[in-house]
């Protein structure tokens, strides 16, 4: 499964696709000369590095910056944006999330490969046929990602959350984007 970051919520009704996913965000300067700390939600982390052109969100305000510089650093990222020239101007931008359009996210390779904001929002339900509710939101655990999904009343078996591993043939069986559900082998009562 793809990563490109936990990207959207879903209410009880499946959405349009959002218009930006979050590909990470810019954490605090680093040094004197514009550059700032990037925490990337990519996989593989320096995957954001890979997109020239980065829409800022901070404090409810868009903003476009090209990326003129950005590499691993220790265990993290450091990116130096065209035209943020200095401590100041990176604080300035300290917080505000990396966007990156949905419709410029690369194709993937496999049919059963999903990008997490579009299994946000599925109904989720057994083999059997109960529903467990919807996805709201995955994680990584580093040996497999997890879905956590929330039960809602009148709409699912009961209102309780439930952690479920995305595992393709094991756990999940099938996932029907555009009929908005997912099937799961999962016994209820867990």
């Amino acid at each position: 499964m793809a990563d490109a970051g936990s990207m959207m919520s879903m209410n009880a009704e499946r959405k349009t696709p959002p218009e930006h996913v979050v590909l990470g965000k810019l954490t605090s300067p680093y040094g004197v000369k514009g550059w700032l700390r990037v925490y990337s939600y990519t996989s593989p982390m320096e995957g954001i590095l890979d997109y020239g052109e980065w829409v800022l969100r901070h404090r409810g305000v868009e903003s476009r910056y090209r990326l003129a510089q950005g590499r691993l650093h220790g265990k993290g990222l450091v990116a130096r944006l065209e035209g943020v020239d200095g401590r100041d101007q990176a604080e300035s931008l300290a917080g505000a999330e990396v966007l990156l359009p949905t419709a410029e996210l690369p194709e993937l390779s496999e049919d059963d490969d999903f990008y997490w904001y579009q299994l946000e929002g599925l109904s989720v339900v057994t083999t059997e046929g109960v529903a467990l509710g919807r996805v709201e939101y995955l994680f990584e655990t580093g040996a497999n990602d997890v879905m956590v999904i929330k039960g809602r009343d009148g709409e699912s078996i009961d209102a309780r959350e439930r952690l479920l591993p995305f595992l393709p043939d094991e756990v999940v069986r099938e996932v029907d984007l555009e009929a908005g559900r997912m099937v799961v082998d999962w016994d209820p009562a867990f």
